[in-house]
């Protein structure tokens, strides 16, 4: 898939080049066919059926997830040896995305190939993994993951729920209850964790049918209505000592990085909905008419639109980019000796960053499409109107924004050292744009600099300068994302052929940089150093040479005239 191993860099200290990527382009034939058989899957299989789904009839949402098995499509994170298909973490990548049309459904699929069926296939023993992959990967049994509690959300260590090995040391008895547990009305196989003498940490495999498991009614929800969502309770329920997951007292190495992954997906259903999202309302446009002339005609609307398409091309750069280092580094792992856990671990700052940056972007996405269909857009008949209830809980889903971000910062301000000074930047179609993600690159570093000589480096307490932090790492890694994923698409066919990638990177690094230089004049008076940080505002606040309403209207005429996302 990726033919070239790549030493691993760092988007923050290292200079990049475009053939250290992976991107939408480089997609193999296998690829294109992968991404074309789960979109008709999605389009024949699923869309007949969401009716039903939105109604909970959830023998259909089963029913499906069998046929997805049967397709291949839940196997594609799990090697061979197990039964799986290992295609890779880019195809991986590619169904989630695909998936994400099918709405409601794509939570069950996702449950059910991700942080269901991951912590067994990465973390579970031979005999665990002979037992139970099988029928996951069919479909045959759905699998659920059971983490969250009513008195710990994002703090997932501090769980309450409690296992005491039994006299005769066969079997811990499980005490507790889960909340909000997707796939839970229909799940064969949950995924607990629990702390083994209230103090060890530890994951478990429990299965619907021991005694004393039981669900609450389904949750009354803002959207996602035709997923399933209920507490489970655990009452005295014996658990085979052999279905402890790893080591007792290990659990948060399994539950963190399964979450990692569980974010990565999450990036990938998002754009995949804003994809979605920007479909509908451009062809809402096309076809409404209002003082006789389409809506797509009016400048304000396709303002809009470029702006959705925008975004939705830095965050499919920067998803595919994490999907393709994701995938050479687990291609690697026999050659460096590193397991999952470690495996994973390198990749967690971007799958934060991924996950923040793609609900986001999807929420600013479907808010513009209802904002377009006008009125029709808060009737309950518009699909519209469904993409936007359901994209709100994924600023919440797999660790709020609010902790990601946190995680984001102190993960770069952990590892900061001293950056790798960029060759010279050459005349090019993207020198401005070079400039820009240098000078961001600098201001991290003189960020950093700033909190450690003030000592502010606690960045749990100093929680402002750990969401500027996050929000400058992203920005670095988006830009730099759609810069490089542009320059290798012209390398590869010209600039002419490529002219909306060109207009959406350079739009985005302008307006985006310029946002920028405010946030870092209202932090000024709190990092101090006020002379570096005005100085690089400064310079990031210039105005284009290029006419941005021109540009921007030229990529909403490239996506109106195709009715579809595209670059």
């Amino acid at each position: 898939m990726l033919t070239e191993k790549k030493d691993q860099k760092h988007f923050l200290y290292d200079e990049i080049f475009p053939e250290d990527v992976f991107t939408p382009e480089d997609f193999e034939d296998e690829q294109i066919m992968l991404a074309d058989m789960a979109t008709k899957f999605v389009i024949n299989e699923v869309y007949p059926k969401l009716e039903k789904i939105e109604n909970q009839e959830f023998s259909e949402t089963v029913n499906l997830i069998k046929k997805a098995g049967e397709l291949g499509l839940i196997g594609a994170d799990i090697p061979e040896e197990d039964g799986g298909l290992e295609l890779g973490k880019v195809c991986a990548t590619i169904i989630s995305e695909k998936m994400a049309s099918g709405r409601s459904f794509s939570i069950t699929f996702g449950g059910q190939t991700g942080i269901g069926a991951l912590p067994i296939a990465y973390f579970g023993t031979k005999r665990q993994k002979e037992k139970y992959l099988p029928d996951i990967l069919t479909g045959e049994k759905i699998a659920a993951y059971a983490l969250t509690e009513p008195s710990s959300g994002t703090d997932a260590m501090s769980v309450r729920t409690n296992a005491v090995l039994s006299d005769c040391e066969k079997y811990y008895v499980i005490n507790g209850e889960k909340q909000w547990i997707t796939n839970s009305a229909f799940a064969d196989i949950f995924i607990v964790y629990a702390k083994v003498d209230g103090q060890k940490f530890t994951a478990f495999i429990v299965e619907k049918g021991y005694q004393g498991v039981s669900t609450s009614p389904e949750e009354k929800k803002m959207g996602l209505k035709g997923s399933s969502t209920r507490s489970l309770i655990l009452e005295n329920v014996r658990v085979p000592v052999e279905n402890v997951i790893g080591e007792v007292g290990r659990g948060h190495i399994i539950a963190f990085n399964v979450l990692n992954i569980g974010r990565h997906k999450i990036s990938a259903t998002s754009l995949g909905t804003a994809k979605r999202a920007i479909e509908i309302a451009v062809n809402y446009a096309n076809e409404r008419r209002q003082f006789g002339q389409s809506l797509s005609s009016f400048n304000l609307i396709k303002s809009k639109i470029a702006d959705m398409v925008i975004k939705t091309f830095v965050n499919e750069s920067a998803v595919y980019r994490t999907a393709g280092l994701m995938q050479d580094g687990f291609e690697g792992m026999k050659q460096t000796g590193n397991d999952y856990g470690e495996t994973i671990a390198r990749y967690a700052m971007e799958c934060s960053i991924n996950k923040v940056m793609s609900t986001e972007f999807l929420d600013f996405v479907v808010d513009e499409a209802l904002q377009i269909h006008g009125g029709y857009g808060y009737m309950a008949e518009y699909e519209i109107e469904t993409l936007y209830r359901d994209s709100r809980i994924n600023r919440i889903f797999e660790g709020t924004n609010e902790i990601n971000r946190i995680l984001i910062a102190t993960t770069a301000a952990k590892n900061h050292h001293v950056r790798t000074e960029d060759n010279d930047i050459k005349n090019g179609v993207f020198q401005r744009e070079k400039q820009v993600l240098h000078l961001l690159k600098k201001l991290f570093d003189a960020a950093i600099e700033s909190v450690n000589k003030k000592s502010m480096g606690n960045l749990n307490i100093e929680q402002e300068i750990a969401a500027f932090l996050a929000d400058l790492v992203m920005t670095i890694f988006g830009m730099e994302s759609a810069i490089l994923r542009t320059e290798k698409a012209i390398q590869k066919s010209g600039e002419e052929a490529n002219r909306q990638k060109i207009d959406c990177t350079k739009v985005y690094s302008l307006e985006t940089s310029q946002q920028f230089a405010l946030r870092v004049l209202n932090m000024i008076n709190h990092f101090g150093d006020g002379e570096i940080f005005s100085r690089i505002a400064s310079l990031l606040i210039m105005s284009s040479s290029e006419n941005i309403i021109v540009v921007k209207r030229r990529i909403a005429d490239a996506v109106i005239m195709k009715e579809c996302y595209f670059c």
